[in-house]
Parts: C-alpha cells; sequence; structure tokens
C-alpha cells in the first residue's frame, strides 16, 4: 500500500468514528485568526471565555484590537493563560494587518499561501503551529496543521521518527494527499479528537479506532516514497 493510500484509509477510519467535526470553531474569519493565537498553550474552554470579553467588549475586529490598551487587553484575554505574552502577540499580529494589508483580512489572504506564511512567519510569536492554523482555518487555504497530537499517532504508528521537523511531517501530508483544504481540515481535526480520546500520554490502544493498523504491514511502495524524517 503506497502512503497516499495508507494516508487516506487512516482518514477513512477515523472519519468513520467522529463524523464531520466542522472545525475550527469560530464566527468569522477574524474570530479563528485570533482563536489560533490565544490557544497557544492552553485548551479550548479558556480561549472561548477570552473570546467572549472581547465580543462582550466590541473589541473584537482588527480594529477594535488596534485602538485598545495593551493592560485593557491583558485583562480581557486573561483566560486564556500567558496573557501578557499574549497580548504582545494579538497586537504583533494586528500590526503587521495594518501595515501590510491595511487592516483587511480578506485582502491578506488573497496573497499566495507560501508567500503569506513566509510573512505570517515573520510576526514575532506567530510559529509554524499558528500560522498554518490561520491559514487554514480563516483563510481556507490548503495547508496541513501539525500539532502534538499529529506527532503522537504518527509516531506510535511508526510513520515518522522521533527526531522528525515540523516541515518534514507536513510534507507526509501535502505530498501524498489531495492538496485540498477541506481535507486537511478535517484531518487535522480528527486527530485532534483522536488525540484527545485515545491517543493519550497514557493511550487507551484497545478502544482507539485505528488499532490494528499498522506503517509496518505496508508494501513496498511505502518505503519507496519515504524521505528524510521518515520512517
Amino acid at each position: 500500500m503506497r502512503t497516499g493510500d495508507y494516508l487516506l484509509k487512516i482518514y477513512a477510519t477515523l472519519n468513520g468514528c467522529f463524523g464531520n467535526l466542522n472545525w475550527w470553531p469560530g464566527e468569522t474569519p477574524f474570530e479563528i485568526a485570533v482563536g489560533a493565537i490565544l490557544t497557544q498553550n492552553t485548551n479550548w474552554k479558556n480561549v472561548e471565555r477570552a473570546i467572549e470579553n472581547l465580543k462582550g467588549s466590541d473589541l473584537l475586529s482588527p480594529q477594535g484590537l488596534l485602538k485598545i490598551g495593551e493592560e485593557k487587553l491583558e485583562e480581557l484575554i486573561k483566560p486564556s493563560g500567558y496573557y501578557r505574552i499574549k497580548t504582545k502577540r494579538l497586537k504583533n499580529f494586528i500590526l503587521f494587518l495594518f501595515e501590510e494589508y491595511d487592516g483587511d483580512l480578506d485582502k491578506m489572504f488573497e496573497e499566495e499561501l507560501w508567500s503569506l506564511r513566509e510573512k505570517l512567519l515573520g510576526v514575532k510569536g506567530i510559529g509554524e503551529e499558528t500560522a498554518d492554523s490561520i491559514l487554514l482555518y480563516a483563510g481556507e487555504k490548503p495547508v496541513f496543521v501539525v500539532d502534538a497530537y499529529t506527532r503522537r499517532i504518527l509516531l506510535r504508528h511508526h510513520l515518522i521518527d522521533e527526531d522528525a521537523r515540523y516541515r518534514d511531517i507536513q510534507s507526509l501530508f501535502m505530498d501524498h494527499l489531495p492538496c485540498r483544504a477541506p481535507l486537511f481540515n478535517q484531518y487535522h481535526a480528527l486527530f485532534v479528537n483522536t488525540g484527545k480520546r485515545f491517543c493519550r500520554k497514557s493511550p487507551l490502544c484497545e478502544t482507539c479506532p485505528l488499532k490494528g493498523l499498522e506503517a509496518g504491514k505496508m508494501q513496498k511502495g511505502f518505503e519507496d516514497s519515504r524521505v528524510q524524517g521518515f520512517k
């Protein structure tokens, strides 16, 4: 079984278990982008509380976050944790949005995927996972998001080595699957659900829907397609 076929088999198995997850939660692309920054090192319930605070103050907009002072913003997003750091990251992103795109998120997303990704990574406090979450979930651009759940699941199924880099893992999906945002969106959401419910630090392998699927059982087609960083 070739790599792409195996990855699609994983997808079909998890999709059959969980169904359409309609991820990422958020009423607007801007809300999703803000959520992607606030969710660093915290759980989503805490992010929801912070976002509700911003909505309640009528500040969940590029213009609102541009004009608000840092102390007030810190107070509003405090539920998300690391609120001083995240305030600076949000401000950095907003300044970038206005300097490069006149504060227009739609205009930002008109830019070519990889060019925009490079620019986002140049914003202090935005790393690869956050940048890709903004691009995929807010901008509906076909880029695969890699997080701790993705890495853990792939390691336990012998699809990557311990030292695989973010870009290596991302390429595993983007080089072998149809390059479509809805597919990457649902696939990542499926991994998150699997990681939370089954592939925990203390895994529940016996009840996991992926039980029995092992990369080691794949045929020579997979071995021929491996790249540096993958088993």
